[in-house]
């Protein structure tokens, strides 16, 4: 009866004039300024407790929410829509305000004028003055590929690329996570190791940043730093994402590579069919993938082609299996067969699988060297695939001079 009654005090209260603080994902308590009383509620537990707090106003407001502090997780943009109605604004402000940022392109609160001065003040004192919450620090180029920098608002850094192709097509690799954990042999950022996992709205606003200087957002695949499916934000990201009312992209424009959580595959073929997932294979065999990628220790290839298989039967959709080629240890003949026959052995549904053989991009950062396959063994592998009648293609390389390419990632000022 008690917790009933202290469940039913909760929604009453946040159902006052509620005036948002701040966009940032915490686990930590609620605080409410409402009849001077503070809720505090732990979602995962389900607690919910209730104590004395002193009362609080803002801009002549009788209600305060400190929004860092919720534990719910909330995007900005449901922080914007609360602080507007806390506000006692009317709801059309808040489509103003998505119009400005998505339609217009207005990179910062304090210009816009559309909206009222006390409005834009306050978005701009719980927000900071950027739309974007991102800090770009570095930016490099090379070709048809561009590599920023950014720092979040921790310290942390973490970087994101741009791939402008010829026809005017413009792709998007982001970043999940500060570093990664998962030490695979070959990759850069797996050297970082992991430092902690990005919100949804670090998430989203690296693909921001570029939308508000004016580019086009026609896909965007989660390739960067970290694995995808060891964030759980990743889901929240792809909501807003796929949000009509703010970028409002398509699923089937979205791509998420997996080392091979099996999870968050499952959970992606039930909540994001449409999305496309790619998984990195890296080689056929059991033992040298624990080798090159530890994550198979946890989760056994065949155990992620089985749950790959699940995928493709359910959403009846192309999957990409992601092949670094690495000079004398996986472009081997023998390799090359057993991938045909690991993916021959799907069956029926075989076809929908999709082999990218990508050319290793060198890193110093590894503690193991590798060196990049040949021209000839890599054209060598890819006809063994043709002519088991397997789809594939050799990825084309963009950004490798400039610490862009796939694996190299580092976040470092100095690469």
């Amino acid at each position: 009866m008690i917790k009933r009654m202290m469940m039913a005090l909760c929604i009453f209260v946040c159902t006052f004039t509620l005036v948002a603080c701040s966009g940032q994902q915490t686990n930590e308590p609620l605080t409410l300024g409402v009849n001077a009383i503070k809720t505090e509620i732990d979602k995962e537990n389900k607690i919910i407790t209730t104590k004395d707090s002193e009362e609080k106003g803002v801009l002549g407001n009788d209600c305060l929410i400190d929004c860092s502090k919720i534990p719910m997780i909330y995007s900005k943009y449901e922080v914007m829509k609360r602080c507007i109605s806390g506000m006692n604004f009317p709801d059309y402000r808040y489509e103003q305000l998505i119009k400005m940022i998505f339609a217009q392109h207005i990179p910062d609160f304090h210009s816009m004028y559309m909206l009222p001065e006390r409005l834009r003040s306050n978005l701009a004192e719980t927000f900071g003055t950027s739309v974007c919450g991102l800090v770009p620090v570095t930016h490099r180029a090379s070709g048809q590929a561009d590599k920023v920098l950014f720092q979040l608002k921790d310290g942390n850094c973490v970087e994101t690329v741009n791939l402008h192709y010829k026809k005017g097509w413009e792709s998007f690799c982001v970043s999940s996570q500060c570093g990664c954990g998962f030490g695979c042999k070959f990759c850069a950022t797996g050297a970082i190791g992991h430092k902690r996992n990005m919100t949804a709205d670090e998430i989203t606003d690296q693909i921001l940043y570029f939308y508000l200087a004016g580019h086009q957002i026609n896909s965007v695949s989660f390739m960067g730093m970290g694995e995808p499916f060891a964030n759980p934000n990743l889901f929240d990201a792809l909501k807003i994402l796929t949000n009509p009312s703010l970028f409002g992209l398509s699923q089937r424009r979205i791509t998420i590579s997996t080392i091979g959580m099996i999870p968050g595959i499952k959970r992606l073929t039930r909540d994001f069919p449409q999305v496309n997932l790619a998984f990195s294979l890296h080689s056929p065999f059991e033992k040298q993938r624990s080798e090159l990628m530890p994550i198979n220790q946890t989760y056994p290839l065949h155990k992620v082609m089985d749950a790959l298989d699940a995928h493709v039967a359910n959403t009846k959709r192309r999957l990409f299996l992601a092949y670094i080629m690495l000079g004398g240890i996986n472009d081997s003949a023998e390799h090359a067969k057993a991938l045909a026959h690991l993916i021959l052995s799907r069956g029926a549904l075989s076809y929908l699988y999709h082999v990218d053989l990508i050319p290793y991009n060198a890193t110093d950062k590894t503690a193991r060297k590798f060196t990049a396959s040949n021209h000839e063994a890599i054209k060598n592998f890819s006809d063994i695939l043709h002519s088991n009648r397997i789809s594939v293609a050799i990825r084309m390389q963009f950004g490798s001079d400039i610490g862009a390419g796939c694996g190299q990632l580092y976040a470092d000022e100095r690469d």
